[in-house]
């Protein structure tokens, strides 16, 4: 016999903990069912760390409303929460004459995005910001930062188990099936068990298809394919010769490789991007694939010496487009959107979900009234 629950959170990344804060403290009992051994153990700890100013996404998107409305959010929360984070600024720089246009369509994005603070700079100012950066013109994004994650996940834990919020680890979705009384979910682990639940968010990232495809009742037409994609990032040795996090200008489906500073000074120089066919975080150390990072590199950082990155850590994007295709908003569907009551499903939800986690956690709140 199951056991009846308000809300069934399933996925423990910082997206899932911040829908499960903002429904722990509006008064709802929440259990957060996740996978792993550990909360945020994909996705969400293996990315930039960048608190995104909202600066690419396009215009009515829920990426850019959430982004632009979580950034701020954000700050805030680290400010009272005491989490470490740093406001240290991105520059988006044209490596040559070509990218001009590019760059320019960025920034006229951003504005109509909401971010009304960016500043031009022709080359001789990007000099002097960035000694060692090569470019011929960029912008600057003061509203860019760097985030401890695991910390800000530490945080949104805490304030929804202070408000009676649970986590349960190791406790994997197995099946379900949509009842006249609610949404049954069969989780697996050590000790198996059914739960009767009034509201079931499924935040659970890569698998998140696959858990909707599970519960008997949610419709496969409203379940977007799965695809992945797979980016790797290189550390710098030495000291840092950026100020700023430094971004070229991108190709359509990735940002390129960019420079990350996290909160030790550590430089990191990536993602790449390749798609891949299954969750496999084995790094590619080849030659070949160093050599490529070294050629993307030196196109704005020509000071860049041999044998100063030494490979570090892969990440995994959720995504629900395939190669050769436009990229997609972000799919947050609610019971009206496929007509079973209490039940909000999360697909595609990568960059900027970190950004966005505060505004995404409101919004499916919102979703769920009435």
């Amino acid at each position: 016999m199951a056991e009846k629950i308000d809300c069934a959170v399933i996925g423990g990344g910082v997206v899932g903990l911040a829908i499960a804060r903002e429904l722990a403290m509006s008064g709802r009992e929440v259990v957060v069912l996740e996978a792993e051994a550990h909360f945020g153990t994909h996705t969400s700890s293996r990315n930039s760390e960048v608190m995104h100013a909202g600066i690419y996404y396009s215009t009515g998107s829920l990426k850019a409303k959430l982004c632009f409305a979580g950034r701020s959010a954000l700050y805030r929360y680290c400010e009272e929460h005491a989490v470490n984070h740093r406001r240290i600024g991105k520059v988006i720089v044209a490596c040559d004459e070509s990218e001009l246009a590019g760059l320019e369509k960025y920034r006229k994005q951003a504005e109509i995005n909401g971010c009304d603070d960016l500043r031009l700079l022709d080359a001789a100012e990007l000099a002097q910001m960035e000694p060692e950066v090569k470019c011929v013109a960029g912008f600057l994004s003061p509203s860019t930062g760097i985030i401890d994650a695991h910390g800000l996940m530490l945080a949104y834990l805490g304030d929804m188990e202070a408000h009676g919020g649970a986590l349960a680890l190791a406790s994997p979705v197995v099946s379900g099936h949509v009842t006249d009384e609610g949404i049954v979910i069969d989780v697996g682990g050590a000790e198996p068990m059914s739960l009767l639940c009034n509201t079931v968010i499924n935040s659970a990232g890569f698998s998140a298809q696959a858990v909707s495809r599970s519960i008997a009742g949610i419709p496969e037409a409203s379940i977007p394919p799965t695809y992945y994609a797979i980016g790797h990032y290189y550390t710098l040795s030495g000291a840092a010769p950026f100020n700023r996090l430094i971004y070229p200008v991108a190709r359509q489906d990735w940002l390129g490789v960019h420079v990350t500073i996290d909160l030790g000074g550590q430089v990191k120089f990536g993602p790449d991007f390749a798609w891949i066919d299954r969750i496999d975080y084995r790094f590619d150390d080849s030659i070949e694939h160093e050599q490529a990072f070294y050629h993307a590199i030196r196109r704005y950082y020509p000071g860049l010496k041999d044998g100063a990155l030494q490979p570090g850590y892969t990440g995994i994007r959720p995504k629900i487009h395939g190669p050769g295709e436009p990229a997609p908003d972000f799919v947050i569907q609610g019971p009206r959107d496929h007509g079973v009551p209490g039940m909000v499903n999360l697909y595609g939800i990568e960059s900027p979900g970190l950004t966005s986690s505060l505004a995404i956690g409101e919004y499916v709140a919102e979703s769920l009234k009435g």
